[in-house]
């Protein structure tokens, strides 16, 4: 099955899904019902019954009920004011309200209406002549399609779970059900995707963040603001430092900026009009200026770049900064370390030659390979680029030649890649590394941006070899793009079982008896006296010591409950030996005491 026929398949199962529930719950009004990534969802109005997941099965059993009779879809069309006739007669207000939109506007697309009329009963000519409908059996709905050819042919599918869901993303707007399901060609497929998601849910990085003691919460600090143990700064600071190695090995230089900015920063780059309501503000108690925390870095560094006159001679200019920026996201939108309001990032800018352009793109490219390549993550490149909104900032022709030159540097790298409009910076097309994780999963990871709008908003000028002035290229990167994003990506991808160089607890050395404690002490002196140079350069190994009175078999079990990587276990004939027994995911061997540290490199 093709993507056309699968996308096809899930739009048919949401019409089935709000079929279902309108023959169990007659009063239901819906709202839409669109395809997403494994599966669809339909927004539905109970008014005061609530959807549980014990109303899952009779859900299910009225859906196969519909599909064994194997309803034809049947597309209609409809003149809009007999479709909004036909929405007040089926009491169905949220159609309704769609269609007065398009026939106000040809689009029911919040974020191309006008906010003020939005849901008003819509008077006068129409702008488009008629809307198209879908029935199978004995439901009908305000649809554009595509559909299966019946109800027989959608596959297999499971319903997942229900979440409130505000009518057209609007708090203001009444909350509706979002009733979630999944759905694939074929029954193996569907078992497939249902076995990963249990997976997922043993990997799931919130859980695993307790259990491991990597971060926490709390009320008091406030939601979004995670708080890193010991064991979590370990794992921050290790993905920062490959991170900043890898870069600083092509050139760039540390900077600093502080976290609080005066709002004009903003207004000249144009954030502040495009991302105002996500700033955190700040009152100072001194001065009547209006300040921000910053939610981004990279205003900042185009003010040390214009600190001094520059020539072509100093290009490029390779600045890095890992530092905690701040956003005010919305509070139902925050999960985990996936969405927090204090986000650090792996940042870093170019200014260069429109000539080095190349270059540098390329630098950035082979950084963010050798990245994942050293995390075990296989990558693909999404190629970000404008659509034809009025959402981007710059002249077109400067976004069409920044595109095509990215475009020319993922083929000249080879890398496999594909092209989604929309997706772009305002400032700028980019370059998204999508990373997939062991149990298959795609994240969104580094990214790579090409910008001439900062530069030319903040008056950046370089001399050129003529002695005339030009203007600089501007080129936004982050090899982790979030490092707390980054963390819940990178401990589901591991399921806890962090790489060797990276975990925050690398050996425990557990005891059989306290007969061996002197030489315990000898094998600590020489942990403490390794440290490894590969990947992370001076990586002082990590190790904690289990003496305590207790069985091995209870010494060996919370060792693996907590993941760590390698055990050593000591006992009389280790010590008589002078050799340990080293115990990993990979099994057990024994290991001469002096040959410890080469061990450890390999590892």
């Amino acid at each position: 099955m093709n993507e056309e026929q699968l996308y096809a398949m899930r739009h048919s199962l949401a019409h089935v899904t709000a079929q279902a529930v309108q023959h169990i719950w007659p009063e239901a009004k819906f709202g839409v019902g669109p395809v997403v990534e494994n599966g669809f969802y339909y927004d539905i109005d109970l008014g005061d019954t609530k959807i549980s997941e014990d109303d899952f099965k009779k859900i299910e059993k009225e859906m196969r009920s519909i599909i064994n009779k194997d309803y034809l879809f049947e597309r209609s069309e409809k003149p809009v004011d007999e479709a909004i006739s036909w929405a007040k007669e089926a009491h169905q207000p949220y159609k309704e309200e769609l269609l007065n939109d398009l026939k106000r506007a040809g689009t029911t697309v919040a974020k191309d209406l006008d906010a003020t009329e939005i849901g008003l009963v819509a008077e006068g000519q129409s702008a488009i002549e008629a809307v198209s409908f879908y029935t199978d059996g004995d439901f009908t709905d305000l649809c554009r399609g595509p559909h299966a050819e019946s109800t027989g042919k959608v596959g297999a599918f499971k319903l997942m779970r229900v979440a409130g869901a505000y009518w057209r993303g609007n708090e203001k707007n009444p909350q509706m059900q979002r009733l979630y399901g999944v759905a694939f060609a074929t029954k193996e497929e569907l078992d497939a995707h249902l076995n990963m998601l249990e997976e997922a849910k043993k990997r799931d990085h919130r859980k695993l963040g307790k259990e491991l003691d990597l971060y926490t919460t709390s009320n008091l600090v406030g939601a979004g603001l995670p708080m890193f143990t010991p064991k979590g700064t370990v794992l921050r600071d290790k993905a920062a430092e490959l991170s900043n190695q890898l870069r600083m090995a092509k050139g760039f230089q540390k900077v600093w900026t502080p976290h609080i900015t005066k709002k004009d920063l903003y207004e000249a780059s144009g954030h502040w009009a495009k991302f105002g309501d996500e700033l955190f503000l700040v009152k100072s108690q001194e001065t009547s200026d209006e300040m921000a925390l910053k939610p981004m870095n990279c205003p900042h560094h185009t003010q040390i770049f214009a600190s001094q006159p520059r020539s072509y001679k100093d290009m490029p200019l390779r600045y890095l900064e890992t530092t905690t920026d701040y956003r005010d996201e919305k509070t139902g939108e925050l999960g985990g370390l996936s969405r927090v309001r204090s986000l650090t990032q792996d940042d870093s800018h170019v200014f260069c030659r429109a000539d080095q352009i190349e270059a540098e793109i390329n630098g950035l490219l082979a950084s963010a390979r050798e990245l994942y390549r050293t995390l075990n993550m296989s990558l693909r490149v999404r190629l970000s680029y404008r659509d034809e909104s009025d959402a981007y900032l710059g002249d077109v022709s400067l976004w069409d030649s920044a595109q095509a030159q990215l475009k020319a540097a993922v083929i000249a790298n080879e890398l496999d890649y594909f092209e989604q409009n929309g997706e772009a910076a305002f400032y700028g097309p980019k370059i998204d590394f999508m990373a997939t994780d062991a149990i298959g999963r795609e994240h969104q990871v580094a990214t790579v941006q090409l910008d001439f709008v900062q530069p030319e908003r903040f008056g950046l000028e370089y001399t050129n070899a003529d002695g005339g002035v030009e203007r600089p290229v501007m080129i936004h990167s982050a090899l982790l793009g979030s490092i707390e994003r980054f963390l819940s990506v990178f401990i589901e991808h591991t399921g806890g079982w962090f790489p060797f160089w990276i975990a925050p607890e690398q050996i425990r050395v557990l005891t059989i008896n306290d007969t061996v404690l002197d030489y315990v002490e000898e094998i600590t002196s020489k942990l403490t006296d390794i440290v490894l140079m590969k990947p992370v350069k001076y990586n002082e190994v990590r190790y904690t010591t289990d003496s305590r009175n207790e069985s091995l078999g209870k010494k060996i079990r919370e060792a693996t409950t907590m993941k760590i990587p390698v055990q050593l276990i000591v006992g009389p004939k280790d010590k008589e030996a002078h050799e340990v027994s080293v115990r990993t995911q990979k099994g057990e061997e024994k290991i001469a005491l002096d040959s410890l540290r080469e061990y450890l490199e390999t590892l």
